[in-house]
């Protein structure tokens, strides 16, 4: 009898992508948000050194 709360492997797979894409695209949005000046990260309730300790790319656009 198979165990009806183990994921199949397909399940799984997209669990990862998810979680992958997830990531990058966290990362992306914290690149964007670094661009802005303080007061604008301020106003919105972002704090500067808080985003640089999280991972961040640029957007090759």
């Amino acid at each position: 009898m198979a165990n009806q709360n183990r994921k199949s492997f397909f399940r799984s797979a997209l669990d990862a992508m998810i979680e992958a894409r997830s990531r990058q695209v966290a990362g992306y949005v914290n690149g964007t948000l670094l661009m802005l000046d303080d007061e604008t990260l301020k106003a919105n309730g972002y704090d500067r050194e808080t985003l640089k300790r999280r991972p961040h790319f640029t957007s090759p656009f």
